[in-house]
């Protein structure tokens, strides 16, 4: 490590990376080593809400390699606090303080399941499963990657606001290829809901980080669809952009146990619609027919007499519209949108969906590509 970098981490943070061998990672400790006159970040150092609260704690994303090589099958950090950590100051909250409180909850989800996947299976399992040998590898590095997402979204959060903690989670993946089913659908869906949160953010350096952040779960979802799938990656001249992120969120609830999250957190996300859930039963691509069916009967919209409902679904950068009778739950998916990437449908009572309290249910994420989850159950 260059002698300028540790005259950095002096001055920003008395952690960084060990700069030699990187093999204590994986070592059970509890104490502090010492290099020229800073402090190594050990892995179980007892961390604190105080700890989380600031942002010169532990490896610092994009000057610390820590989020890229980690390399253990224990939770990096910041998974090292299960609490919400309260606000430290009582000042008013910052004005994008709700969308990083949606977003570090979203990314517990997300940072979480790249864990259990990294806890759950090992490198031999993806090979016997007939997948690359360095899909483990990779997704270690993912989940290191989601861990410094996560730690920069707890440091977006101003003092003034509680940072939510994670809860409990429970992933409906049975072996290698429905794990690795369900991470390109999540690659995907993540993207498309930062475009969303991108359109809500007040301040510009918040839409500059959600863009970022975005890129790199692309590169994600690119190394997903190209090396597992074998398939095209690109989607075209844009991606999609769904301007209802937190109705994409709601969906991720699906993943929390009920009761497990920490007593203080907020709710997520926020606004919350209690929207009824839809999927799209048969081959879920342009042109074709599609049944919807509500995920939970007992809970679908109250639609209208003497009231127009829609179908919408977005691709690309524009949404199209189709009539929808409720009462026989069919629509087509329109035609004119080229089969790649992501197509997003809601119901609604307005064509277009052109606000937030339009939608009536959704929304259902239609994968384009890889073939085998363009089809759906």
């Amino acid at each position: 490590m260059p002698e300028k970098s540790l005259g950095n981490l002096r001055k920003r943070s008395p952690y960084a990376d060990y700069p030699f061998d990187k093999s204590w990672l994986c070592i059970t400790v509890v104490t502090f080593y010492e290099y020229k006159g800073f402090r190594v970040f050990r892995y179980d150092e007892n961390v604190t809400a105080a700890d989380i609260d600031n942002p010169d704690f532990g490896p610092i994303p994009g000057e610390s390699s820590y989020y890229t090589n980690y390399t253990g099958i224990k939770p990096p950090f910041p998974d090292r606090y299960n609490d919400s950590v309260p606000a430290s100051s009582s000042g008013p909250p910052g004005p994008d303080d709700a969308l990083w409180q949606n977003l570090a909850s979203a990314e517990w989800i997300v940072y979480r399941f790249y864990q259990k996947g990294v806890e759950t299976f090992s490198q031999s399992d993806f090979i016997e499963a007939g997948f690359p040998a360095n899909t483990y590898s990779r997704l270690m590095e993912i989940r290191d990657n989601e861990a410094g997402h996560l730690r920069i979204f707890q440091d977006e959060i101003s003092h003034d606001s509680l940072k939510p903690g994670p809860c409990e989670y429970s992933y409906p993946f049975t072996d290698p290829k429905s794990y690795l089913e369900l991470q390109t659908i999540i690659e995907l869906s993540s993207m498309a809901f930062l475009t969303g949160l991108t359109q809500t953010a007040q301040l510009n350096s918040s839409k500059g980080a959600l863009v970022a952040a975005a890129q790199v779960e692309t590169r994600h979802e690119v190394w997903s669809l190209m090396d597992i799938w074998k398939t095209d990656p690109f989607a075209g001249p844009f991606d999609t952009s769904f301007p209802y992120a937190t109705e994409i969120l709601q969906v991720t609830n699906d993943f929390v146990i009920p009761g497990s999250c920490p007593p203080n957190n907020p709710v997520y996300p926020v606004p919350y619609q209690n929207l009824p859930q839809i999927e799209a039963i048969g081959a879920a691509a342009p042109g074709n027919r599609i049944e919807l069916e509500y995920l939970n009967q007992s809970h679908i919209p109250e639609f209208k007499t003497n009231t127009d409902y829609y179908a919408v679904f977005f691709h690309g950068v524009f949404n199209i519209s189709v009539p929808y009778d409720p009462s026989t739950n069919y629509t087509t998916i329109p035609s004119a949108f080229e089969d790649t990437g992501l197509i997003i449908g809601v119901l609604a009572d307005t064509r277009g969906a052109p606000t937030l309290d339009s939608v009536v249910a959704g929304p259902m994420v239609l994968v384009q590509k890889p073939s085998v989850l363009s089809v759906q159950s």
